[in-house]
Protein backbone atom coordinates (compact mmCIF):
# COMPACT_ATOMS: atom_id res chain seq x y z
CA UNK A 1 0.00 0.00 0.00
CA UNK A 2 0.99 3.21 -1.24
CA UNK A 3 1.66 6.08 1.78
CA UNK A 4 -1.15 8.18 2.75
CA UNK A 5 -2.58 11.66 1.41
CA UNK A 6 -4.39 14.00 2.48
CA UNK A 7 -7.58 14.90 0.55
CA UNK A 8 -5.91 18.15 -1.13
CA UNK A 9 -3.54 15.85 -1.81
CA UNK A 10 -6.25 13.66 -4.00
CA UNK A 11 -8.45 16.85 -5.52
CA UNK A 12 -5.13 18.13 -7.54
CA UNK A 13 -5.14 14.74 -9.31
CA UNK A 14 -7.28 14.77 -12.52
CA UNK A 15 -9.12 11.90 -13.32
CA UNK A 16 -11.78 12.33 -15.79
CA UNK A 17 -13.86 9.87 -18.59
CA UNK A 18 -13.25 10.05 -22.02
CA UNK A 19 -14.37 8.07 -25.26
CA UNK A 20 -11.75 6.87 -27.53
CA UNK A 21 -12.26 8.05 -30.90
CA UNK A 22 -9.53 6.48 -32.77
CA UNK A 23 -7.16 3.94 -31.79
CA UNK A 24 -3.85 2.59 -33.62
CA UNK A 25 -0.91 -0.05 -33.48
CA UNK A 26 2.18 1.16 -32.02
CA UNK A 27 4.73 -0.86 -33.67
CA UNK A 28 7.47 1.71 -32.36
CA UNK A 29 7.20 0.97 -28.60
CA UNK A 30 9.96 -1.23 -26.76
CA UNK A 31 6.60 -3.45 -25.64
CA UNK A 32 3.80 -3.96 -27.81
CA UNK A 33 1.22 -1.02 -27.29
CA UNK A 34 -1.59 1.01 -28.73
CA UNK A 35 -2.08 4.30 -29.68
CA UNK A 36 -5.37 6.23 -28.81
CA UNK A 37 -7.26 9.65 -29.38
CA UNK A 38 -9.56 10.35 -26.84
CA UNK A 39 -12.26 12.43 -26.34
CA UNK A 40 -12.64 14.45 -23.06
CA UNK A 41 -15.31 16.76 -24.02
CA UNK A 42 -15.37 20.74 -24.50
CA UNK A 43 -13.40 21.74 -21.42
CA UNK A 44 -10.60 19.15 -21.73
CA UNK A 45 -10.83 18.45 -25.46
CA UNK A 46 -8.96 15.73 -27.69
CA UNK A 47 -5.85 13.94 -25.89
CA UNK A 48 -3.47 11.41 -27.09
CA UNK A 49 -1.78 8.38 -24.99
CA UNK A 50 -0.45 5.03 -25.61
CA UNK A 51 -0.88 2.27 -23.75
CA UNK A 52 0.26 -1.26 -23.01
CA UNK A 53 -2.86 -3.16 -23.01
CA UNK A 54 -2.48 -5.24 -26.72
CA UNK A 55 -3.29 -8.87 -24.40
CA UNK A 56 -6.72 -8.06 -23.67
CA UNK A 57 -7.75 -5.06 -26.98
CA UNK A 58 -7.13 -4.50 -30.26
CA UNK A 59 -7.26 -0.83 -31.73
CA UNK A 60 -10.25 -1.97 -33.23
CA UNK A 61 -12.19 -2.76 -29.74
CA UNK A 62 -10.52 -0.07 -28.44
CA UNK A 63 -12.83 2.92 -30.69
CA UNK A 64 -15.81 3.73 -28.97
CA UNK A 65 -15.01 2.69 -25.32
CA UNK A 66 -15.10 4.72 -22.55
CA UNK A 67 -11.84 4.52 -20.43
CA UNK A 68 -10.95 6.57 -17.40
CA UNK A 69 -7.75 9.18 -17.41
CA UNK A 70 -5.87 11.28 -15.71
CA UNK A 71 -5.32 14.48 -17.85
CA UNK A 72 -3.20 17.02 -15.38
CA UNK A 73 0.16 14.92 -16.15
CA UNK A 74 2.35 17.24 -18.27
CA UNK A 75 2.65 15.56 -21.96
CA UNK A 76 5.22 12.84 -21.97
CA UNK A 77 7.56 11.50 -24.69
CA UNK A 78 7.01 8.07 -25.50
CA UNK A 79 9.26 7.26 -28.79
CA UNK A 80 8.49 8.73 -31.30
CA UNK A 81 4.91 9.69 -30.08
CA UNK A 82 3.55 12.36 -27.44
CA UNK A 83 1.39 11.05 -24.42
CA UNK A 84 -1.13 13.44 -22.97
CA UNK A 85 -2.92 11.45 -20.15
CA UNK A 86 -2.67 8.47 -18.79
CA UNK A 87 -5.34 5.94 -18.88
CA UNK A 88 -6.09 3.85 -15.90
CA UNK A 89 -6.09 0.12 -15.43
CA UNK A 90 -5.50 -2.40 -13.26
CA UNK A 91 -3.24 -5.73 -13.51
CA UNK A 92 -4.89 -9.33 -13.96
CA UNK A 93 -3.73 -12.06 -12.73
CA UNK A 94 -1.25 -12.11 -15.32
CA UNK A 95 -0.04 -8.91 -14.78
CA UNK A 96 -1.99 -7.37 -18.01
CA UNK A 97 -3.58 -4.16 -17.91
CA UNK A 98 -7.32 -4.59 -17.98
CA UNK A 99 -8.67 -0.54 -18.55
CA UNK A 100 -10.72 1.19 -15.99
CA UNK A 101 -14.45 2.43 -17.27
CA UNK A 102 -17.51 3.73 -15.80
CA UNK A 103 -20.18 0.78 -15.80
CA UNK A 104 -23.22 3.00 -17.11
CA UNK A 105 -23.58 5.86 -19.99
CA UNK A 106 -21.75 8.92 -18.04
CA UNK A 107 -21.24 12.11 -19.37
CA UNK A 108 -17.53 12.28 -21.25
CA UNK A 109 -15.47 14.88 -19.47
CA UNK A 110 -17.02 14.11 -16.08
CA UNK A 111 -14.84 14.61 -13.65
CA UNK A 112 -14.14 11.22 -10.87
CA UNK A 113 -15.25 11.88 -7.12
Amino acid sequence: MAEDITFDDFLKVDIRVGRVIRAEPFPEARKPAIKMWIDFGDEIGERKTSAQVTKHYTPESLTGRMVMGVVNFPPRQIGPFMSEVLVLGVADADGEIVLLSPDQNVPIGGRMH
